[in-house]
């Protein structure tokens, strides 16, 4: 481990020197390129100038410890020599973490599809409270929310929303929401006040660059069709909605937030390279023999990861089998708690599989 992160070290240094080259500057591309990866090494490297920093100290402390003539300095350099090693171990711990192979996704932004399924118009109305809340959490991270298309209900609930999520880290925050998630709660129609049981899929998946995923305009069948649902005149009249085919998958994907027809065509675009991502990754991961899954589960849209219980004020996540009784808050954007166990949970795991 220190022999890799000393060639790491000299390459973050060189990284840092090309930064500053004026050839390098004018190149967009590739100042952007090496701009990103020197941002990815800065954490590992700054761990790594702590480690040695505390060597370096501990090394100090017990040559004065060893020197008999320097007798009146032993109490102070024990201290020091307790404190390096204590940095040491700490550091040793935080590299071992910080050299875990990153998910390539991780700094992408996302598209989310949330979809009522069993119980209906209180699914459709828990998929409300769901794209709330995570409207709320963005709010507060600094993550910009781009709604693609929406079909509502009368209640105010959604059949199925699709939105994007931009911002740094942005997959690496949401790809653990991916699954069923269950709400267990009395309805406002029922008039007994028996509790019920509704779900609603959460679908997360990394926003695709167009070099990873090729699409050929042969393959394609694009529709024009005036935009349902409020919006006024404007929008029930202008042509601006889009309907987007994929012959080879059959996949449709309908776009109709925007005013403009060509940016709808392009969100329909930044969509579908992101179902067709989202499926070449699956395909890949399948055929890997044997492969580990995490105990944050796989990601599948058929797990049940989540319940929501409102009388008990309880959200319970069942990969990890955290419960905060904190429902109240959690809906309301709160989620970062949960979130920040559910990437510890990975990491644990992951540490696990690469001390086997």
């Amino acid at each position: 481990m220190l022999e890799r992160l000393a060639k790491l070290n000299e390459k973050y240094s060189d990284i840092s020197a090309s930064l500053e080259d004026p050839a390098v500057i004018s190149d967009i591309e590739t100042y952007t390129k090496l701009l990103k990866e020197y941002k990815n090494l800065t954490p590992i490297i700054e761990e790594y100038r702590r480690y040695l920093a505390a060597v370096d100290s501990e090394g100090e402390a017990r040559a004065i410890l060893d020197d008999s003539s320097a007798s009146e300095l032993h109490e102070l350099a024990r201290e020091e020599f307790v404190e390096a090693k204590a940095t040491i171990e700490d550091s040793i711990q935080k590299l071992k973490i910080l050299l875990l192979p990153r998910d390539p996704n991780d700094d992408k932004n996302v598209i989310v599809e949330i979809r009522a399924g069993t119980g209906g118009d209180e699914a459709a109305l828990f998929a409300a409270v769901l794209f709330r809340m995570y409207s709320m959490y963005c709010d507060t991270c600094g993550f910009k929310i781009s709604v693609a298309n929406a079909n509502e209900t009368d209640r105010g609930g959604f059949k199925e929303i699709t939105f994007s999520i931009e911002g740094d880290g942005a997959y690496s925050r949401f790809k653990f929401e991916s699954g069923v998630h269950r709400v267990q709660r009395v309805p406002e129609t029922e008039s007994q006040g028996r509790i019920h049981t509704s779900a609603a899929t959460v679908a997360v998946l990394p926003e695709a660059d167009a070099v990873e995923v090729e699409i050929l305009p042969a393959d394609l069948i694009f529709e024009s069709c005036k935009s349902s649902g409020a919006g006024g005149q404007h929008i029930n009249k202008t042509e601006s909605a889009v309907r987007l085919t994929h012959k080879p998958t059959g996949i449709v994907i309908e776009c109709q937030q925007e005013r403009s027809q060509f940016q709808n065509k392009d969100k329909a675009l930044a969509m579908l390279r992101a179902k067709l991502y989202d499926m070449k990754r699956t395909e890949q991961e399948n055929a890997i023999a044997g492969a580990r899954r995490s105990m944050v589960g796989s990601g599948d849209r058929s797990e049940k990861i989540r319940t929501y219980n409102y009388p008990q004020n309880r959200v319970t996540d069942h990969r990890i089998g955290l419960t905060l009784h904190s429902l109240d808050t959690y809906v309301n954007g709160n989620i970062g708690e949960m979130i920040d166990a559910l990437i510890a949970a990975d990491t644990a795991e992951r540490l696990r599989g690469e001390n086997q």
